[in-house]
């Protein structure tokens, strides 16, 4: 069974899970890329950049009416929108007639993406009841139990 985490930050975890035991029902594969959504997660875990993101999604902005309206200082508003950016969430376009102001605006494809893949990951439609395989009440026992 491929994983889609596989190659990525935690495939020994995974294989192991999927290697404990053929008593265990199949493990269905998550609804989305777990790395992308991971790396989506990181960069919205931080609230200003969160606040930062919601004004973009307003409209576009440039470092200085972020500045102002969150009240952070440039490099700390430069480091909030590098990570914004790294994770795909923002575009960048300088001015064609001052390349010294740049103006940031929200990726919309990256939006619908991210949108789509939590709404696919936490759908609580997801949830279902599943019957113990291991401990006390489950019914899969180790070989090393049976011993008397």
């Amino acid at each position: 069974m491929t994983f889609i985490l596989d190659g990525g930050p935690y495939p020994d975890i995974i294989r192991s899970m999927l290697n404990h035991s053929s008593a265990i029902e199949e493990i269905k594969r998550p609804p989305t890329d777990l790395n992308r959504l991971g790396r989506w997660l990181r960069a919205l875990a931080e609230p200003r950049r969160l606040l930062m993101l919601d004004l973009i999604i307003q409209g576009v902005q440039c470092n200085c009416e972020l500045g102002d309206a969150l009240q952070m200082a440039p490099n700390l508003i430069s480091h909030h929108l590098k990570t914004l950016r790294d994770a795909g969430l923002v575009n960048v376009e300088r001015d064609p007639v001052d390349a010294r102001w740049v103006y940031y605006s929200v990726n919309r494809d990256a939006l619908q993406e991210l949108n789509a893949a939590f709404g696919a990951f936490f759908d609580p439609a997801r949830v279902h009841p599943r019957r113990l395989t291991c401990g006390p009440a489950g019914e899969f026992v180790r070989p090393a139990d049976t011993r008397g």
